[in-house]
């Protein structure tokens, strides 16, 4: 039998000031914690049409030295009518003491990515490392990723090599705080 539960004693925090004390090394990042709304657009030379989504981001700690990330995007039409699910990844941000970064994402659609990167003032750059699938994932080979704070609003830039097409653009958007 198990015990009834209890509150959790280790929280989650997406917002400074309440829950832990964040860990010093995410200093570099921590104006990336919260909550964040907005809408991007899309291509890839296998779609026959670019495509608008949006999406939702959280950045959140729990007192050490790394971010959990948990992004879900949905494809909305012209009007921003919410279509389908789309894009669904969730991981974990590692910040050294140097403000590299060592990222591990994964998505429903069989995918784990690791990336290696650098916090740069208002800029972070991040690569693929690694990127392994299961046997029916669709083929992607690389990614990069920069994500740039710039007055207020979290701007984001994703390229992809799949399909067997080289690295290119995929995915931008703008995201702005979420107000709960």
């Amino acid at each position: 039998m198990f015990e009834a539960a209890q509150d959790n004693p280790y929280p989650d925090s997406h917002v400074l000031g309440e829950g832990p004390e964040p860990h010093p090394q995410l200093e570099p990042v921590l104006p990336l914690l919260g909550r964040w709304h907005g809408r991007g657009r899309g291509e890839y030379p296998t779609l026959e049409q670019g495509f608008r989504y949006e999406q939702e981001i959280t950045f959140s700690h729990d007192g050490r030295p790394f971010l959990r990330y948990e992004s879900r995007a949905w494809l909305i039409d012209e009007s921003g009518t919410a279509l389908r699910p789309s894009g669904r990844e969730s991981g974990w941000w590692r910040i050294m003491p140097d403000a590299s970064l060592e990222v591990v994402l994964a998505h429903p659609t069989g995918i784990v990515e690791t990336y290696v990167g650098r916090v740069s003032g208002t800029a972070i750059e991040l690569s693929t490392d690694h990127v392994a699938r299961t046997p029916r994932a669709k083929e992607v080979t690389a990614m990069r990723r920069r994500y740039t704070l710039r007055d207020g609003e979290l701007e984001i830039a994703q390229d992809m090599a799949a399909m067997g097409r080289p690295l290119q653009h995929h995915l931008g958007a703008r995201l702005r705080p979420h107000k709960a």
